[in-house]
């Protein structure tokens, strides 16, 4: 017997986004940082569990329910694949000296007082080039965390800025997912979308820079020319630090500009990892394999190690021990499981219609071109923190406001923008969304302890907003557009 489905009251939607909120909260207050080692993760399948409930009482049956899941985990798991690769580079870009040289040049040129302005505008012309801020994180991002770690600076103030300029350049470069999925999803194309966004975009980033040279100025880390001498030569002692170690970085960087998939071209550079950690770096991978055994097992269980294990580098430095260390793939699985529950809960909400539900209630409050805005930028984040992904964050918001915009007279590309300035920017600041945790696991940095400092995704949203409202460059759709 088929069963009658009906729509989902107000109230009936909000019930699991109201037990997730609650039990979240109280699970942070108890687990405090350890709450992302699966405690979160269980309150997300248990809310998942409250909303396929709620399903089943608007009519919906199990196979109907197993489908939502299964079609939001394969939605994302291009990033799962990723996020494993990435554990693997981490290892290989580790023992072949790579990370250790970007760290020990680093600390040669950067000096802490513009450093957090330095790797903002890093990072962002890195992203620029690769169009992805996942990228940047895994390569530039990590050798920039070590640096400021070793200079004594707050390890969310360095995350925040590295963020900052990632995100910047996946929002405005022409090769980024993201900055083609929101005009797809406004009706508008792909340039003049550019065009439009660096009218909030360039205000953000100067003021997050301006933010960041005024902490470089005020925020004195005590970091003396002693400490940083002992780290080089720590660094000096174990590894074979030469510049040739680059060619692996800018390879990869090179076949990410040339639209290479992320995947492939991840592999290739932990494969070069690899290749280069056996030319210049024996003594390292045999310090890894810790086997006894032929030359050519040792080398082979070293580097194995390093792509799928925990290694470490012992030096005679307790910070430099620190800092070289990974977690290969087993390190990322953690924040695998974080984000199949996510999209567990996620998918359940969107494939019963109780997402759409709320935001059909949002829309309803909308009477003007700057409340239509901020009922974007508040549906975009709603979604990055109920349905954990920044794809869905841009897509089903774009689909749900794409004729309100026209019936208001408003070009598409005043949605588009929204939807980059709210959706994209948001994700990295949700601990259980898939770029909140995929940035956290490989930059080792809490999402909570970075979010308060990624001052250019805090103020993308609100500059979108306060554009809105006070009919700052909003666009109107002309005659023949119309």
């Amino acid at each position: 017997m088929v069963r009658e489905k009906r729509e989902a009251s107000l109230l009936e939607a909000l019930i699991p986004i109201l037990f997730l909120i609650v039990f979240l909260s109280f699970n942070v207050a108890v687990f405090g940082d350890g709450a992302l080692d699966g405690s979160n993760q269980i309150i997300l399948i248990l809310s998942g569990g409250v909303a396929a409930l709620v399903a089943t009482r608007l009519g919906y049956n199990w196979e109907e329910i197993q489908k939502g899941i299964t079609r939001s985990i394969n939605s994302a798991m291009p990033s799962i694949l990723i996020l494993l690769m990435i554990g693997s580079l981490a290892g290989s870009w580790l023992i072949s000296g790579i990370v250790p040289a970007m760290i020990y040049y680093g600390l040669q040129i950067l000096n802490p007082t513009i450093f957090l302005f330095a790797s903002t505008v890093v990072c962002a012309i890195v992203s620029m080039a690769t169009g992805s801020s996942w990228t940047t994180s895994a390569t530039v991002g990590i050798a920039l965390i070590g640096i400021g770690q070793t200079m004594g600076i707050h390890e969310g103030l360095v995350a925040g800025s590295i963020l900052s300029g990632a995100y910047f350049g996946d929002k405005m470069s022409p090769l980024s997912d993201t900055t083609n999925l929101a005009p797809a999803m406004a009706g508008t194309d792909l340039f003049t979308h550019i065009r439009y966004m660096t009218l909030t975009t360039v205000p953000s980033i100067t003021i997050t820079l301006v933010i960041f040279l005024v902490v470089g100025f005020v925020y004195n880390p005590e970091v003396s020319e002693l400490g940083t001498a002992s780290v080089l030569q720590a660094i000096e002692a174990k590894f074979s630090v030469n510049p040739l170690l680059f060619v692996v970085p800018v390879v990869v960087i090179v076949m990410i500009v040339k639209k290479v998939p992320a995947l492939p071209a991840l592999l290739a550079g932990t494969l070069l990892g690899i290749v280069f950690a056996l030319i210049f770096q024996r003594d390292v991978i045999a310090e890894v394999a810790a086997h006894s055994g032929s030359n050519l097992e040792v080398l082979f269980v070293g580097c194995m190690k390093a792509l799928y294990g925990s290694v470490g580098v012992t030096t005679n430095n307790e910070m430099v021990n620190e800092l070289l260390s990974s977690g290969g793939m087993y390190g990322m699985l953690n924040t695998v499981w974080l984000i199949v529950s996510a999209m567990i809960f996620g998918g359940i909400m969107e494939g019963t219609g109780l997402l759409k539900k709320i935001a059909a209630t949002i829309i309803q409050w909308v009477n003007s071109a700057g409340s239509l805005i901020a009922s974007t930028a508040g549906t975009c984040v709603f979604f990055n923190v109920t349905a954990s992904d920044q794809y869905l964050a841009i897509v089903v918001p774009g689909r749900m406001y794409a004729d309100m915009y026209k019936e208001k007279g408003l070009a598409p590309e005043n949605l588009s923008r929204t939807l980059e300035d709210s959706g994209t920017v948001t994700s990295v600041l949700i601990p259980w969304n898939t770029c909140g945790a995929y940035h956290s696991s490989v930059l080792g940095v809490g999402t909570l302890a970075f979010a308060p400092y990624c001052f250019f995704n805090i103020i993308s949203p609100i500059m979108t907003v306060i554009y809105g409202y006070f009919n700052i460059k909003i666009k109107k759709l002309t005659k023949k557009e119309d």
